[in-house]
């Protein structure tokens, strides 16, 4: 493959971690505001379970030390491209891009617990309905 090829798969990646990530934050927020306004999609259980696998995975390879899998596909193929490459996670390089602040990596472990824990707790508020119910 050309190294145009390569940068078109890695901006895919890219672009991929960036839903995945606006779907863990916004998925929350959606969770939250239609709890208390009554939204009855916000209780789908295929939604629900997808927003807690997403969140837990990103808080076990935090608490693991494991740098996401996107993050190092996505690296993986700009070098193949022959372009310049960051180092640590995909949030904390796009933090520090945006906020020109850099923060030790507890800060992200701590900020990825709660979140998940924030997901847990929106389960116990605004329990989702079970499978192939209607209620």
């Amino acid at each position: 493959m050309d190294s145009a090829t390569y940068r078109i798969l890695a901006d895919i990646v890219l672009i991929t971690h960036v839903a995945f990530v606006l779907f863990v934050v916004f998925g929350l927020i959606m969770i939250l505001l239609g709890g208390v306004s009554g939204w009855r999609w916000i209780r789908n259980p295929w939604f629900r379970y997808a927003h807690l696998a997403a969140i837990g995975l990103v808080v076990v390879q935090v608490w693991m030390g494991i740098i996401c899998p996107l993050t190092t596909l996505e690296m993986h193929l700009r070098e193949q491209a022959g372009d310049l490459t960051y180092k640590g996670t995909f949030i904390a390089h796009w933090l520090h891009k945006v906020l020109f602040y850099q923060v030790p990596d507890w800060v992200f472990v701590v900020g990825y617990t709660l979140f998940g824990l924030a997901v847990v707790l929106s389960w116990v508020k605004f329990r989702p309905r079970r499978f192939g119910s209607r209620d």
